[in-house]
Order: C-alpha cells, then structure tokens, then sequence
C-alpha cells in the first residue's frame, strides 16, 4: 500500500510517495522551489494558477514514476502551509491573488477589529489571535484596497480548496485547515458567528461544514486522462503543515514538543481527546476534530542564519560550525532582538525590527552570528515555558527543519536554551510523512497515528553549566525589547 503526499510549503512544492509504513520512497520525490511576491508596502502574495501549476508538473513526474513502476496508490493526502487566502469567481478562477501568511499589509485593519471587538474573548473561541496572519484582517485589506477583486469574489478558500476545485470540479477542506483562518469556533467546531459579524462575507461564500475532511474520487477529465493512477482513490484535503509536521516527526502526545526551524519557526505541542485553551500569547488549531495542537510560530528562524550568511564575512561548512563551537554562550557580549520580519508569538507586531546591541571594535561576524542564532534559541526558550506551564515539561523535544538540522552547533544551542534533551528528527519531509500517516489512519491502513515509528539521528543533552546563562541572556533580550517597544 502506497500514499502519495502533495506537499505545497511556503518556498516549494513537493510530491512524494510512503509506504504504508509512513517510510519515503527516495526515487519518487518531486520539487519544485519557488518565491513568493514580495512588495515594499509588506506585501506577500503568490499567483494562485502558478502554484497549481506547479502541483500539476509535480504529479506530472511522479505518475511517470508510479506507472514505469507499476503501483497503483491507495489515497492521496495534503499538505498545505496554514494561513492562505484567495478569492475565486463564479466561473470557478481566483478573483485574487494568494494572501501569503507573511503579508503584514492589514496592520490597520487589525486595529479596527481590536477597537471593536473583545480580542481575549475571540481567541478564546477561536485559538487565533486578531493579526496579519489571519482570515479577518486580510479580508478587510482586499475589500478596501482590491474592491474589484472583492466584488468578482464567489468563494474564499485557502490554496488546498482551489486545488480540489480545479482538480475536481468540487472544493474540500478540513477541520485542520479552517482551525487556522481565525474564523472558525474551536468548541462548537463552526464558523464563529462573533468575527463573522465583522466581517464582509457570507456564510455562502465560505466551504460547507458538513464537507470537513470528506475526500473527493472522481478527477476532471482534463486530469483523469492525465494522471489515470490517481483517479477513482481519496484524495484528502489539505491539512496544515505544522499539524502534518507533529505527526510526521512523531510528536502525537504531550510528552514531546515538535520544535520545526525552516524559513520560519514553531514549536508545537499535540493532545488528543481534550480541548486547550493557550495562553493569551499562542494559538490553537487543530489536527481533526479530536486533536487540538497549541503552540507559537516565529517569524524569525531560518532566515536569520541565512541574512547573516549573505550579509557578513562567514566561513562556511565545518569551518564555521568550529567557529561557532569556540565561542562559550553569551561570551560575546551581544544581545539580539532577532526581528527581521516583525515577530508573531508571543509579541505579534509585524512592526519590530531587528536590534544588535553591545559591539564593539573586537567583535567579529561569527560573534554576531553565534549571538544572533542564540537570540532565536531563547524566542523558543520563552514560547517552550508558556507552553509547558499548561502540559508540564515534556521528556524530549522533536526537532525538524533543514535550517536547524544543518547546524549541530544550532541544534545544540537549542537543547541548551530549552534545557531539554532535543532529538534530531531524521524524517526529511516531516509534514509530508504527517499528511500521510493521517490518510493511512483515516482508511485503515495504520491502527493509530503513533503506530509507524519515526526515524532519527542523535540526541543533543542540554549542558547543565549554561542554564544559567542562559536564564540571564533571555532577561537582557527582554530588558532591551521593553526599553526600545514598550
């Protein structure tokens, strides 16, 4: 039994092939990168047909691959970044482009939902906080400064909805997917009629509840004919990636914590059977109806590795991971406020900008490097004990994401900042994995999402020694955050 993951992230789009093991068929993988649209005014968008297209050479390649091999898939599952949103027409087309989670553009439009509505008791309904990355305030944004967009508007779905739409003619979503929008009523498991109400839609416009996580079958000819199969098998609907990156890095309990540095970053904790209510400053999504997963995501992650990289005079490879491990925490005497991009938890200002503090004629770029990726260690340091004060300290923590695993030097400043033993995570394609493992549950094929073990590469323990240093450099960033942004 094979599944094939469709898998479209924030800067590629994959499709893979697992067994029903939740084990990756390496010569079936297919990728394509891309890059978002990027503006001055905060603007992040991509072309909605572009993506699809995309996913379209993606399943090109790996059918060829599926047919010269002779295996016919049981189910395809989906994997999608959480956040998106379009507007189609009647006609089935986008009315607008993708609204990408990074767009911060509706900064005002946060401000008139805060003014008028009571924004703890929203995230309590909704496990979403009033911000950018949300349904809400993009919505707002389109209506005033895309009305013609706004008006062509039939439907407003995520990316995962106009792929079933074009591929079958009908679009699907999931609990997972919709748990995201800041939209949606965590306990009554609806649309939240206490946003709506603030809102320019409908109910009409948006997916039909009863269709949650239902599969579509029957492929349109144009893709029947194209890909025969993939016709006639499930095909899931999108699940968010971090909920995929849980299950696909075996992180399904409350005794350990996804911790997932790409471009970005999120540290994630799963339940089953219970509902959650976060702290005021994290958010709550959820799995399917039964699993909730709480937690923050930073807007600052991988991307501050790579801006050093491309900014300052570095060594590369093995070099730099020597350099770095000569350095002792917090020796440098730097303190970074790492906000390239605004910051989401626990802060949510998509105004913050980053701050580096303390250089003097000495300091070297691999000062300003070790420094700089310390200071996102401890922006996880702080998520992890607002965390762990709702499930308690978790045994260990799951880490994935290439940007993290590249460096064990990281990775170790990581377990040091947590104070928590991190096992590197060796599934590759964690959120791909996840998707699958959750279609093999859903037909059968797989007892319980923990049953298919997951794969790692060591563990990296926490050094007693540095705790306190540790404690002491997340006081001086905090120090420093509140004398320059409060």
């Amino acid at each position: 039994m094979y599944i094939v993951s469709l898998d479209v992230g924030t800067s590629s789009v994959r499709a893979l092939l697992f067994d029903a093991s939740g084990v990756e068929q390496d010569s079936f993988t297919q990728q394509i990168k891309y890059e978002p649209l990027k503006t001055a005014d905060g603007g992040v968008e991509v072309d909605p047909d572009h993506l699809l297209e995309m996913c379209v050479q993606c399943l090109d390649q790996l059918h060829m691959a599926l047919t010269s091999a002779n295996i016919m898939p049981s189910g395809v599952a989906f994997s999608a970044f959480w956040h998106s949103f379009l507007g189609v027409n009647e006609e089935g087309r986008p009315s607008t482009q993708i609204i990408h989670l990074f767009d911060t553009r509706s900064g005002a439009q946060v401000e008139w939902l805060l003014e008028r509505i009571d924004a703890v008791e929203t995230h309590r309904r909704t496990g979403c906080i009033l911000h950018t990355s949300y349904w809400p305030a993009k919505l707002l944004w389109l209506r005033e400064n895309n009305p013609a967009g706004y008006e062509a508007t039939r439907w407003w779905m995520s990316f995962g909805e106009y792929l079933h739409l074009r591929f079958f003619g009908r679009p699907r979503s999931s609990i997972s997917m919709v748990s995201g929008s800041g939209i949606w009523n965590q306990a009554a498991n609806r649309y939240d009629e206490g946003i709506l109400e603030y809102l320019p839609v409908e109910p009409s416009q948006l997916i039909d509840i009863e269709e949650l996580d239902q599969p579509n079958t029957q492929l349109l000819a144009e893709f029947n004919t194209r890909w025969p199969r993939l016709d006639g098998i499930p095909w899931y609907p999108s699940l968010g990636d971090g909920a995929c990156n849980n299950v696909g890095s075996g992180c399904v309990t409350k005794d350990r914590y996804a911790l997932m540095v790409g471009t970005s970053g999120a540290m994630r904790v799963m339940l089953e059977g219970q509902s959650v209510q976060p702290p005021a400053e994290l958010w709550a999504y959820r799995v399917d109806a039964n699993r909730p997963v709480f937690g923050g995501a930073i807007s600052n992650g991988g991307e501050v590795f790579a801006w050093m990289q491309r900014s300052l005079d570095l060594a590369t490879g093995d070099e730099l991971e020597q350099q770095l491990a000569a350095i002792e925490p917090g020796s440098h005497g730097l303190t970074v406020l790492p906000f390239f991009a605004g910051e989401r938890a626990p802060y949510w200002r998509s105004d913050l900008r980053a701050t580096i503090t303390g250089m003097s004629l000495a300091t070297r770029p691999v000062d300003i490097l070790r420094a700089s990726l310390e200071s996102v260690a401890l922006r996880f340091r702080q998520i992890y004990r607002m965390m762990s004060a709702k499930t308690g300290d978790p045994a260990e923590v799951m880490a994935s994401g290439g940007a993290l695993l590249r460096s064990r030097e990281w990775t170790q400043m990581m377990a040091d900042a947590l104070n928590r033993p991190i096992i590197a995570c060796a599934e590759h394609e964690a959120s791909s994995r996840g998707a699958a493992l959750w279609v093999l549950e859903k037909i059968g094929a797989l007892p319980h999402l923990s049953a298919a073990p997951v794969r790692t590469s060591g563990v990296f323990y926490p050094r007693p020694q540095y705790v306190e240093i540790y404690d002491e450099m997340l006081e001086q960033q905090n120090r420093l955050f509140n004398r320059i942004h409060n």
